[in-house]
């Protein structure tokens, strides 16, 4: 395996771990899981995330992922916003590169206990 794809598969695995201890803090303190929307960056689209859902949902997790326009700061809130509005329960909130810009913006939303930033890269 190259380095390089070594280290994308630790970088994930980083943040799914990081996920999970997130995610059971936030559970201990209410009666459900809470539900993980990922916010991806400038260069990337909402598919980059799909790697890191498929094993979230596997362990009962609600997860959304923002597509966002990158036409602005503003219209990429409005956009996670309106997913924060469809979200069920308290939130994580995980942005990748520009998406984490965008988090730090729209996490002020009560229902979001965590903001997750992934400085590595959005791989689909």
């Amino acid at each position: 395996m190259k380095k390089s794809t070594k280290t994308l598969l630790a970088r994930s695995v980083t943040l799914l771990i990081a996920l999970f201890l997130c995610a059971n803090a936030v559970a201990q303190t209410g009666n459900s899981k809470p539900t993980i929307v990922f916010v991806h960056g400038l260069w990337a689209d909402g598919s980059c995330w799909s790697k890191l859902i498929a094993p979230l949902v596997d362990k009962g997790y609600k997860v959304l992922s923002v597509q966002n326009p990158t036409t602005s700061l503003e219209d990429d809130v409005a956009a996670t916003k309106r997913v924060l509005d469809r979200a069920e329960g308290d939130i994580i909130l995980v942005g990748h590169s520009w998406g984490g810009t965008v988090i730090t913006e729209a996490g002020a939303d009560p229902r979001v206990k965590a903001l997750v930033i992934h400085r590595g890269i959005c791989t689909g």
